[in-house]
């Protein structure tokens, strides 16, 4: 881990609501995985978002949207962050990610085929789209026309937009916990 756990007593001003607020986040939308030390100490990306409050911030209150008012089917959306964390092999973002997967009864051999970077077989409809769209946008480049009106069928022009914006975060959130060697939790 390239910046240290920040504890709560080492917070400074500019930090000190920003980690309240994670916090609050966390315990009500992330809590299928550790991302609070013992310590109070904020783990995953939080960590390095609390230590540049203004960027970290901005980034926060995007994750914020994207979570707590998302309207796509979370099966769906499970399957794109996992397509996105596996194309960036973003460890803590697997582990997590798988967590939730887990916790929403994802079968293991899904999952395992997902963090492989390979195209499960029993994919439903949405969650296809969830992973061709994941999977174009992850490669770089323009997504395929084809891709792009799919998902706007299948989920709507919102829906669309909010699938190739949670890639987006996802992609943000990956290289975040790769650039700063964030590590993952000891599982039980």
């Amino acid at each position: 881990m390239r910046l240290p756990l920040l504890k709560p007593d080492q917070l400074s001003d500019d930090q000190k609501p920003l980690y309240a607020d994670m916090q609050r986040g966390i315990s009500s939308n992330f809590n299928a995985f550790v991302a609070v030390g013992e310590d109070g100490s904020l783990m995953g990306p939080w960590n390095p978002w609390l230590h540049e409050p203004r960027i970290g911030g901005a980034i926060w209150e995007l994750t914020k949207a994207m979570s707590m008012e998302a309207t796509l089917p979370d099966p769906a959306r499970q399957v794109a962050i996992l397509v996105t964390g596996a194309h960036f092999d973003a460890a803590y973002e697997i582990y997590a990610h798988v967590a939730v997967a887990e916790t929403e009864k994802m079968s293991p051999a899904r999952i395992s085929a997902i963090c492989a970077g390979l195209k499960p077989a029993d994919l439903d409809e949405q969650e296809n789209v969830a992973f061709d769209v994941a999977y174009a946008l992850v490669k770089g480049g323009v997504l395929p026309e084809p891709c792009y009106r799919l998902a706007v069928d299948t989920f709507g022009q919102h829906g669309a937009n909010e699938l190739i914006y949670l890639v987006g975060l996802y992609s943000l959130v990956s290289v975040t916990l790769n650039g700063f060697n964030v590590p993952v939790p000891e599982r039980e």
